[in-house]
This record gives C-alpha cells, structure tokens and sequence, in this order.
C-alpha cells in the first residue's frame, strides 16, 4: 500500500511510503508486483527494511529518468522514500544528477559506508521511521537557485532560450547547470514537466484532444508519441492506473 505526504524538509519533497498487505496471500505481499516509475525529473532516497531475498535492509538511491523504470516489488519489504523536488537532491545527496541518470545505486556508493549503515540504522529503530529519515536528510551544500527558477518557467512554456536570457546565461550555460541540477538539458526536463502535466489533466477526466491543446501539444498524436517515447505504455494504460 502507497502514501505520501509533503515533507517537513519543504521545498517540495516528499515523504512516500510502501507497506506490504498484510491480507495479501504469501509474504510476498502488495509490494512484490512491478511498478512502473515515470520520469519526473526528481531524485529519490530511499529505505527499505529488508532486501529482496531476506537479506539485511539499507538504502538506495534513485536517479532522475528520462525514461519509465519498471522496479520489481520488494516481496515484503516497508519502503520509505524521500523524492527530493526537480533540481534540490543534488543539494542533499552531495552529486550531480547527471552522474545518477537513469541509475539506482546504493547509498554507500556515495556516503562513507559507515555512515550510511549507522543512518540505516537510526531509521529502522526509530518509532516514526519517515522522520528520522528527514532528520537525517539534511543539504549537505546550498541549493541552487535555478533548481527552483528553471522547472517553474519551463512548466509556464516558457522556451529554453527564454529561461536562459532570465537566469543570465547563454543556453549552452544552461545546459550544463541543468545536467548537475537534473540530469539532463531543459529541453528533456520541459518533456518531461509536460508530460506530468498530460498525465494529471486526463486523470482529471480531461479528453485526450483537450489534453493536448491544454498541455502544450502540437496534436493528439503528438501527445501519443510522446508519452510513450517517455512512460513506454499508451496514455490510456497510464489513466487506468489506481
């Protein structure tokens, strides 16, 4: 069973957690079915309390994507993430977001291994796990001020040129800040920001046609193509979905 809620941390993160179904049958559990994980141009932490398998539990880290990533269940696992808003993880988890595209990693991979396994520790004796979690979660450098000012004029439309001649820079300077920030260029975030947008306007109860005038779309195949260059399934399978 999913949940989520805005974090005490702000800035947009959030505080997702994953339960197995007790009424499940087996120990596999809810959690044990793959889930599809759309791009959204964040970076996530995450603990879970037992590995698949039953081995110990620990944490990982999620890069940004440019594509959907189908993550096996962790067959009875708890799950708790935090899913650091577009351009803010690299703040917090200490790397460019680049250098984690489209990867999932383990937390010691970037944290003294030490470090992490007192940190995973800490989370799983704590009787709120999700806030010891953002306890512990805390920037390790100051955010970036574009990390905030590119997503937000990107989701109005605004063009990549645009967004660079407000923040002062050339495009090609853009591009760089926005491999450390997100992952990839503003043309691929504004691809992504769109599609999010598509996705809530259709699960709204929004038509297809007027999806794709709303959101930005040349046409209806356009948003078609799209979506599936980035989620990998129809827009109608993504609706669908609880």
């Amino acid at each position: 069973m999913y949940g989520e809620r805005p974090s005490r941390l702000g800035g947009g993160t959030v505080l997702w957690t994953v339960t197995p179904d007790a009424g499940a049958a087996g120990a596999a559990g809810a959690v044990a079915g793959e889930t599809r994980v759309l791009p959204d141009g964040c970076m996530d932490l995450i603990w879970y309390d037992a590995a698949p398998g039953g081995g110990p539990g620990g944490f990982l880290v999620a890069g940004p994507d440019t594509r959907a990533h189908v993550v096996p269940g962790f067959a009875g696992s708890a799950l708790i993430g935090l899913r650091f808003a577009p351009g803010t993880g690299p703040s917090v988890l200490g790397v460019p977001a680049h250098e984690l595209r489209d990867q999932r990693v383990p937390f010691d991979a970037l944290r003294p291994a030490r470090e992490v396994r007192w940190l995973a520790e800490r989370v799983a004796a704590a009787p709120d796990p999700g806030a010891a979690l953002e306890a512990a979660a805390r920037p390790c450098a100051p955010a970036d001020p574009l990390g905030r000012l590119v997503p937000a004029a990107l989701a109005r439309g605004r063009s990549v040129a645009d967004v660079a001649a407000a923040a002062g820079l050339s495009e090609r300077q853009l591009h760089r800040r926005a491999l450390d920030l997100f992952g990839y260029g503003p043309k691929t975030l504004a691809r992504v920001l769109r599609m999010r947008h598509a996705l809530r306007l259709a699960r709204g109860g929004e038509p297809f046609a007027g999806v794709a005038a709303l959101a930005g779309y040349a046409d209806q195949a356009h948003l078609s193509r799209e979506v599936r260059a980035l989620a990998g399934v129809p827009l109608s399978q993504l609706v669908r979905r609880p």
